[in-house]
């Protein structure tokens, strides 16, 4: 019989801890746009950030807007050794999940920002109400990087806004990181205002008499509003340091406008303090309605013990069958008895019906 041919052999394979060739994606994947903008208008034609960079540059006027969307670790090298990028701050841009803050390299400002969306849901459904993201910003005189972590956050809006708005954009980069920290500032007014209403709504349902305490959805929103919270409220100092530093890369009008931003942001904090608290005192009240609830039922099931142990003890006693008792020869004893216990039970539950225990 012939030899079957000999099957290659899999012991080098990559199961053997091998690792498959890296590909590189290219920086263009990552970025969304990017454009010059001389004296307040969008110079016509497509540009890469070298390109623009140096577009900018050469004329010695304009600034380089950049939009990027998830880059990878070398496509932000890329970006950072093209616009100077300090390593740290690339590390963080590369990194989500970072704390708001404002950091300053130089003439470069970079400003990290929490961004929040409202998911649709039902009243009592446990599920993700609150979606975050993060923003990104680099500024420094002749450009603006933003790096976009997340699905909800995209900025096309603010770049279609400020490129109608020739007068905001002469401001150079500080009109840019004005424009997409009011944006930001924006969402979290609009998701708060959604909050409300389920906040209402949990409220209105708590105090109904009558209904059920769902206390997994309470617990559900609080923790909601919780992560709502770390999100917004700690880009209060950051936006502070950009409406009162002097000191700051920044035309005097754009900190006009940030010292703005920064009050609505204000608001929407104490908005969302106010959550926490109305909340807190929500859960105090559905455990209290919990326990009002128990004690009902336990009262309920007590007076109806109360009323069976009436027939229980007269059986009892009749049924010890002992001799002499009485009138146990009696023609109308048993009617008797069993019109005793009728009488008994209906007066126990006459009293308890009028003491409210039934």
């Amino acid at each position: 019989m012939p030899s079957l041919p000999s099957l290659p052999s899999f012991r080098h394979s990559g199961r053997s801890g091998r690792s498959l060739p890296h590909i590189r994606v290219p920086t263009a994947r990552a970025i969304v746009d990017c454009a010059v903008y001389v004296d307040g208008c969008r110079l016509p034609g497509r540009f890469t950030h070298a390109a623009a960079l140096a577009q900018v540059r050469e004329r010695g006027a304009g600034f380089v807007w950049v939009g990027l969307h998830d880059p990878d670790e070398e496509q932000m090298a890329d970006i950072a050794q093209t616009f100077g990028l300090h390593a740290l701050a690339v590390e963080d841009a590369v990194k989500a999940n970072q704390r708001p803050k404002l950091e300053r390299y130089d003439d470069t400002l970079v400003l990290v920002m929490r961004t929040v969306a409202y998911v649709e849901h039902e009243l009592h459904s446990v599920s993700e109400i609150v979606e975050t993201g993060e923003i990104l910003i680099f500024t420094a005189p002749d450009f603006v990087v933003a790096v976009r972590h997340g699905e909800h956050s995209g900025l096309a809006t603010v770049r279609k806004q400020l490129e109608a708005d020739s007068d905001r954009l002469r401001l150079g980069p500080g009109a840019v990181l004005h424009a997409i920290a009011d944006y930001v500032v924006d969402s979290y007014i609009e998701v708060t205002q959604s909050v409300e209403l389920d906040v209402d709504a949990m409220e209105e349902e708590i105090f109904t008499p009558r209904s059920k305490v769902a206390i997994e959805s309470i617990y559900q929103l609080k923790r909601e509003v919780v992560e709502l919270r770390r999100s917004v409220n700690p880009l209060a100092v950051p936006l502070e340091t950009l409406g009162r530093g002097i000191e700051l890369p920044l035309p005097k009008e754009v900190r006009r406008y940030m010292r703005d931003v920064a009050d609505h942001h204000t608001a929407v904090a104490d908005r969302i303090n106010d959550f926490d608290e109305s909340l807190s005192a929500l859960i105090g009240a559905a455990l209290a309605k919990t326990a009002v609830q128990q004690n009902t039922d336990m009262r309920k099931i007590t007076a109806y013990i109360s009323i069976a142990a009436v027939p229980t003890m007269v059986a009892g006693i009749y049924g010890m069958n002992f001799e002499h008792m009485p009138e146990l020869r009696q023609v109308w004893g048993y009617p008797l008895v069993l019109v005793v216990i009728v009488v008994i039970c209906t007066g126990l539950y006459i009293n308890l019906r009028r003491n409210n225990w039934l």
